[in-house]
């Protein structure tokens, strides 16, 4: 059972994704938070994988919220629900790791799915989220000057198929590797971008036009 907390300070927001979440037979939710303080209490005493939140609350924000929630579960992972008017807000929940966004008009299915493949340990970033975030990558983020050569035929594949939302388990079956290998490539492939994450490193192969983005 995946156990999911949703963060959003719109009760109907709230009600509406916990009735899509509980239709399924292997998700559940297990808290509800109005706000980023009441994320880290609900959090504290429901122990969920995966949290969805909105990133404009009042009293704490989603993406110190996402910040605080993994310093005390770094297993957790975390979706932003966002709108389009978000782009600081978004940018600044790459960096505190959220591992999904999803604009909160999305379809029931792909909210479902969204779920499931984050917390499979892969990720979900939809191509109109991806655009807003281009231009938001600054010099701390990422180096301009990194060259495209920098990364070996093999990094680029591990790349590409890492911004399917693969899971290293995944990457590794498709290229007929070790996951350890596969840990190495991500890790080298973190580096040479010049960012800190993995949703960052494909954000910015995108916009160094390293690989195309498409949504899978």
């Amino acid at each position: 059972m995946i156990r999911v907390l949703i963060a959003d300070d719109h009760p109907i927001v709230r009600e509406g994704f916990g009735a899509i979440v509980n239709a399924e037979a292997d998700i559940q939710v297990v808290a509800q938070a109005s706000n980023g303080v009441e994320a880290l209490e609900q959090a504290a005493e429901a122990n969920p994988d995966v949290a969805l939140m909105d990133l404009r609350m009042p009293e704490m924000g989603g993406a110190e919220a996402i910040r605080r929630l993994r310093q005390a579960n770094p297993d957790l992972r975390a979706i932003v629900l966002t709108t389009y008017d978000d782009d600081e807000a978004i940018y600044e929940a790459i960096r505190a790791g959220a591992r999904g966004y999803l604009l909160k008009d999305v379809r029931p299915k792909d909210l479902v799915r969204a779920i499931r493949r984050v917390h499979a340990g892969g990720s979900l970033l939809q191509p109109v989220v991806v655009e807003r975030l281009l231009d938001r990558l600054g010099p701390e983020d990422a180096d301009d000057t990194v060259p495209v050569e920098a990364l070996t035929p093999r990094e680029l594949e591990v790349l590409q198929i890492m911004a399917r939302g693969a899971r290293n388990r995944d990457i590794a079956q498709e290229l007929v590797i070790s996951e350890r290998t596969v840990k190495i490539h991500v890790a080298n492939v973190i580096a040479k971008l010049g960012v800190t994450n993995r949703t960052a490193a494909v954000v910015r192969a995108i916009d160094l036009n390293l690989i195309a983005h498409r949504d899978s």
